[in-house]
């Protein structure tokens, strides 16, 4: 299902996010670094993404996804890349919040495994309702119509006030009038 998503939209961070979740679980530990730099590169240097204009209750955070390409380090053991990784997300976090992340960075310095962060369990995609109502399909041109000339000789396709005039076009034919 993710890679549907990020197929159809390949720019939607938190897909590469979770799919990089997915990948660090079945330990597709390539994958999942891969993933989590996607993500990040999709947040394009913004520190954070709200995705609840489109009716998922989570703010996706740069530091979260530095985080989780962290985890993703420790388990190719890439140490000092998690470390390097870790430090980045200090500069990401916002000020005062900092404590995950320095315990983190002593967790890598003892070569211990990180949790990777994830988007709350039950947090689905659901848009609004007033949005899901505007995809039904609506006919706007109406039904199509056949309509044919009472004009004799008229074998002109179009618009009425695009019809060319000519003399003599509108007259009867004399094989019409026998």
């Amino acid at each position: 299902a993710f890679d549907k998503t990020v197929t159809k939209d390949n720019s939607l961070a938190v897909g590469y996010f979770q799919r990089g979740f997915v990948y660090l679980q079945l330990e597709m530990y390539k994958e999942a670094l891969s993933d989590y730099h996607m993500a990040f590169s999709h947040l394009r240097k913004n520190p954070f993404i709200d995705y609840k204009q489109l009716g998922l209750r989570h703010i996706l955070y740069a530091w979260e996804v530095l985080y989780s390409t962290a985890a993703a380090q420790c388990r190719l053991q890439q140490w000092q890349e998690a470390r390097v990784t870790l430090e980045k997300a200090v500069v990401w976090r916002p000020e005062g919040r900092t404590a995950m992340l320095v315990l983190a960075l002593e967790q890598v310095q003892n070569h211990l495994f990180l949790e990777p962060m994830q988007v709350p369990l039950g947090e689905f995609f659901r848009p609004r309702k007033k949005e899901v109502e505007q995809l039904d399909s609506k006919d706007f041109l109406g039904k199509p119509k056949v309509i044919s000339s009472i004009i004799p000789n008229d074998e002109y396709i179009g618009f009425e006030p695009l019809r060319p005039q000519r003399q003599g076009f509108y007259e009867p034919s004399a094989d019409a009038v026998r």
